[in-house]
């Protein structure tokens, strides 16, 4: 297995399998370069359970050339300038290093722990300078093995996303890291569709990176339906990231494949619930079954009066409730077995009241 450890450590909080999901609101740009409006997304992700925010950090001319053409879905989702180009975009999305630090103890005092996606390498030092607990790579960067070599040398957990990749890929990815000592790593299984079609989550991959990496693994949502949320969860994701809107109205590039407030409350809600329903692997009697297994299961009964001495068989039992006497799979044996007492009719047989022949 590639990695050591199946857990990871992100500000206090475990992230592992055996954690419920960790559940994390993606503002990314949503905030559309307003302090303001990310604070008030801090508030709102605070609001509906997250355990964690998350933006994006970046520097335009860093990233991407001047004349870089939109995606498609950038240009259908309300921005007035169609032939606005992707570099022009990004320049009104980002945010300052002071606005960074601000947003940085906005949510310490809120209570909720601050990531971010760092896009080169200037923002992966502002970011550990601030003292982010964890970096997310997002999946156009997946296999940027100069910058991954940059964010492992902070030796904090990463979170990495594998939209557009096939696993080999993402396995050359992990090797890797792995050379770089980045010890603390998760996986989101991930598609780059916005919104993403439910016929194109491949939610199965969930299970095929549980098998292959010895890590958490988890799942970067871009639909617009509950269920994936949901059936992940049942497949064993420990991540669960979607992306958060005031408003799916608003102009910008992401608003159209984002979950509105009350939409992921309702999101995170089930997938506490439906973590706490999967309950253990183990097959046991539950606390809450023990009482009703000692009225509702059955005993040995004697179906008509016994003698002491009798040599025991099966015609001389029935099997009735209570289960206070000998379970009924010892029907099968009760010939080897006399009694060493009168026994009455409809007596639960116990024990005590027989003996090998």
């Amino acid at each position: 297995m590639i990695m050591k450890n199946n857990s990871i450590l992100i500000n206090g909080r475990s992230i592992g399998p055996n954690n419920p999901p960790y559940c994390i609101a993606e503002v990314g740009i949503n905030h559309n370069g307003s302090l303001d409006k990310a604070k008030q997304m801090i508030e709102v992700a605070n609001y509906v359970g997250a355990d964690a925010v998350k933006f994006q950090t970046f520097n335009t001319e860093d990233i991407v050339t001047k004349k870089s053409p939109k995606s498609t879905y950038h240009k259908i989702t309300g921005v007035s300038d169609k032939k606005q180009s992707w570099y022009s975009l990004l320049k009104t999305q980002e945010l300052t290093i002071k606005e960074h630090f601000e947003l940085f103890n906005y949510c310490n005092r809120k209570k909720i722990t601050f990531l971010s996606t760092p896009y080169d390498f200037k923002s992966v030092d502002l970011l550990n300078k601030i003292g982010i607990k964890a970096f997310k790579i997002a999946s156009t960067d997946n296999n940027n093995f100069p910058l991954l070599k940059y964010v492992a040398s902070k030796k904090k957990p990463l979170i990495l996303s594998t939209g557009m990749s096939n696993l080999s890929e993402i396995l050359e990815t992990v090797r890797v890291l792995k050379t770089y000592n980045q010890k603390k790593i998760s996986i989101l299984q991930c598609t780059s569709s916005y919104p993403c079609n439910v016929k194109d989550l491949n939610l199965s991959v969930i299970q095929t990176f549980i098998k292959t990496f010895d890590c958490p693994i988890g799942f970067s949502d871009h639909s617009n339906e509950l269920m994936p949320a949901i059936i992940s969860t049942s497949l064993g994701s420990s991540i669960y990231e979607k992306h958060l809107t005031l408003d799916k109205k608003m102009k910008g590039p992401d608003h159209r494949a984002s979950s509105t407030p009350n939409e992921l409350k309702e999101i995170i809600k089930k997938i506490r619930s439906t973590f706490i329903m999967l309950g253990s692997k183990e097959k046991k009697v539950l606390k809450c079954e023990k009482e009703n297994r000692k009225k509702l299961k059955k005993s040995l009964v004697a179906n008509t009066f016994i003698r002491q001495g009798a040599k025991l068989n099966k015609k001389l039992f029935g099997i009735k409730r209570p289960a206070n006497g000998l379970d009924p799979s010892f029907y099968e044996k009760i010939n080897k077995f006399k009694s060493i007492k009168d026994i009455k009719k409809d007596t639960i047989i116990t024990i005590k009241m027989i003996k090998n022949v």
